[in-house]
């Protein structure tokens, strides 16, 4: 009886043990050891412009503490990404991409995530994927040129394809990856009820913007929409929230319309094979820390996605963050997993589309 019982107590003390020492080495947001990737080196890819500044700046404390060499690529491309996994040589450690690549992509360009290594605790519920987390939330939003609308501005996304009350020049998302969003967007403005925007018409969609003509001009990076609404180029664009914070920072004259922006969030990702798997996840573990969210934010505009950040902002900050009550009610979010099934006829047309076809 003895003997028993002492087995016992010898086996509850080292499942203790045990337990003690997994949580001992649960990773925490934000948090990696001293020297623990010194003489490594890590390639992260974002967008450019002033949201990868910020990421970078966020990343600067774990830089510090890992010992690790950073190193800052872009702007972020499928084809670029299958290119290095089908050669086998993948030099982008951490990608951030838009919200469906990975979703689509999710085992193939990207690695299924191992949530051990990640505290995602922190993270708002459902934004976690299979192959991603989220970097930050952010808003896609109509910018329209005050001086050309005056008194009568546009107010919702019909108004961007109503050329006869609303002339000038639009400016729209134009690079390879699909933006399913505006196809969604497109068909709304095109009179189909929200009841019935499924299966999705793409051709009718993609003709609605084409319909537009030669008012309709594209841009392929965040940089560049930034650009032009700070030149004046076009009287409205389809803008990130964070460059069209920046244009307006930097004295663009347009306003946003915030009826049915579109909730965004890029994602953080790990390409398939790459050489140091456990560096990118603490990588992305520090990425999504609190302090790192709270740099990211202060400096892009985008909001945080750690519950407890608590950006330090100024007013014309605080209007741009998505995350308020009355930002959340007024925006408009896609159907993620119809878009993940049906993405290569969407891909396909969209790339004709941005070609001209």
């Amino acid at each position: 009886m003895k003997r028993t019982a002492m087995v016992a107590l010898q086996a509850g003390l080292m499942m203790t043990l045990g337990l003690a020492a997994q949580a001992q080495d649960a990773p925490v947001a934000g948090e990696v050891a001293e020297g623990s990737l010194a003489g490594k080196t890590l390639t992260f890819v974002s967008y450019g412009g002033i949201y990868q500044d910020g990421q970078i700046a966020s990343l600067q404390d774990f830089v510090t503490k890992s010992g690790v060499t950073l190193l800052s690529d872009g702007p972020t491309e499928v084809a670029k990404i299958q290119a290095q996994v089908e050669s086998g040589d993948v030099q982008w450690d951490v990608v951030d991409t838009g919200t469906l690549t990975p979703y689509v992509y999710c085992g193939t360009l990207f690695q299924k995530l191992d949530l051990s290594k990640i505290d995602t605790s922190n993270i708002p519920e459902g934004q976690v994927g299979e192959c991603s987390v989220p970097a930050m939330n952010y808003g896609t939003v109509l910018m329209y040129k005050k001086s050309t609308y005056g008194d009568n501005p546009p107010k919702g996304w019909a108004d961007f394809f109503d050329t006869e009350n609303f002339p000038g020049t639009r400016a729209m998302p134009g690079d390879s990856e699909p933006d399913t969003t505006l196809v969604e967007i497109a068909l709304l403005a095109d009179g189909v009820p929200k009841d019935q925007l499924f299966p999705a018409d793409v051709d009718r969609a993609l003709n609605k913007f084409r319909s537009l003509g030669e008012d309709l001009i594209f841009w392929k990076t965040g940089a560049e929409s930034q650009q032009m609404m700070e030149s004046g180029e076009a009287d409205m664009v389809i803008a990130w929230s964070g460059r069209a914070m920046a244009a307006q920072k930097n004295g663009a004259e347009y306003e946003p319309v915030w009826q049915d922006w579109i909730v965004v969030m890029d994602q953080l990702t790990i390409p398939v094979g790459v050489k140091d798997p456990d560096a990118s996840y603490a990588l992305i573990n520090a990425a999504i820390g609190k302090r790192a969210q709270e740099i990211m934010t202060e400096q892009t505009s985008y909001s945080p996605i750690h519950k407890d950040a608590q950006p330090q902002v100024d007013e014309l900050l605080q209007k741009w963050l998505t995350n308020t009550p009355e930002k959340v009610a007024m925006g408009y979010q896609q159907d993620i997993p119809y878009w993940i099934e049906n993405y290569d006829e969407v891909e396909t047309k969209w790339g004709e589309f941005i070609a001209g076809n």
